[in-house]
């Protein structure tokens, strides 16, 4: 498995992040360390994670699987959901924030967190009380770098502007949904990380598993799948997946499965390892079939002409600004 710089710091992490979002609700714990073990063996380095997942189980059974090699690894956490019922055990206030940084520590048996991500914005916290908590954790040696997850385009700039005006820790990454069926970052969210140096690690690349092969036009996915369950407020939702759009996209991702012999998933994964300014996407297994398929995205590339057909299946449309902008260029 290949290496490459988190943005633009000294960082290297490999070209796939294990997700343990599974670990402890889909996987128990037996399962979650043996999908460790192989992802170890197959030269992974990168493991993300967050308190919110199976209300913190999850951190508990990474720390526990990593025992012995933690300082290998390169380990992530996020912080901003409900761990409880309490006004302050939720957001992005210094209270929240440092309350969290400790259980997160302790659930992981582990003295300090590699990167440590806010999991959303909190519109009700003042940035510069977010980044100074998370600055005094990172010079109090807690946490080695900061991230973001689910941020706006403006959201970010704004958070780089306030560390540079305020002296704070700059955050290295983001953490979006992307996939080949979820590309509104390419708008701009990712011309953003691209501008200012920040790494990309998408979440649900494989679109909740929409992208797995499995599903089929005027089919309703099976009763136990992930997309099966998924409520209308959630990303994974079917009728949200299910688009005329996607469909065609799904079609071109089976046309080149069967030119290259690869399956659905690692085509998939692939082309988002194949798009500028993408780190390392997340890849998330129940089982170890799931994860010997995804680890199989890795150490190949497809032909350019291919990773064009895909993204020309689900371009986005070209709306304004963008178009004007663009042919502004050219006048």
């Amino acid at each position: 498995m290949d290496y490459r710089r988190m943005g633009e710091t000294g960082l290297l992490v490999s070209e796939l992040c294990l997700g343990c979002m599974t670990f402890g609700r889909e996987a128990d714990e037996t399962t979650s360390r043996e999908l460790v073990d192989r992802f170890l063996e197959a030269g992974g380095n990168f493991l993300d994670t967050a308190n919110v997942y199976s209300d913190g189980v999850s951190e508990e059974i990474t720390g526990r699987a990593i025992k012995g090699v933690r300082d290998d690894l390169v380990l992530a956490t996020k912080v901003r959901f409900p761990m409880g019922e309490g006004p302050n055990d939720a957001g992005l206030s210094r209270k929240h924030i440092l309350q969290s940084c400790e259980k997160s520590l302790r659930r992981l048996g582990t003295d300090y967190i590699d990167l440590y991500q806010v999991h959303c914005w909190d519109e009700l916290t003042p940035l510069e009380e977010t980044l100074a908590a998370l600055t005094d954790l990172v010079r109090e040696g807690k946490v080695r770098y900061i991230g973001v997850s689910n941020f706006t385009a403006w959201q970010i700039m704004k958070s780089l502007w306030v560390s540079e005006a305020g002296g704070f820790e700059r955050f290295v990454c983001l953490q979006p949904q992307y996939s080949l069926v979820e590309r509104n970052i390419e708008y701009e969210i990712l011309p953003v990380c691209r501008e200012e140096g920040l790494g990309v690690i998408p979440w649900s690349p494989l679109g909740g598993g929409f992208l797995s092969g499995k599903y089929r036009r005027e089919e309703r996915p099976p009763e136990d799948s992930r997309i099966a369950g998924a409520t209308e407020n959630m990303e994974e939702y079917w009728d949200r997946r299910a688009t005329e759009r996607n469909w065609r996209v799904l079609d071109a991702v089976g046309e080149i499965a069967e030119e290259t012999g690869k399956t659905y998933a690692q085509i998939s994964l692939n082309w988002l390892l194949r798009q500028e300014g993408v780190t390392a996407p997340i890849i998330g297994a129940r089982t170890m079939e799931q994860l010997e398929d995804n680890l199989g995205a890795a150490g190949w590339e497809l032909a350019a002409e291919q990773v064009e057909r895909l993204s020309e299946a689900g371009a986005l449309e070209d709306v304004y600004p963008y178009r004007f902008i663009r042919e502004a260029q050219r006048a």
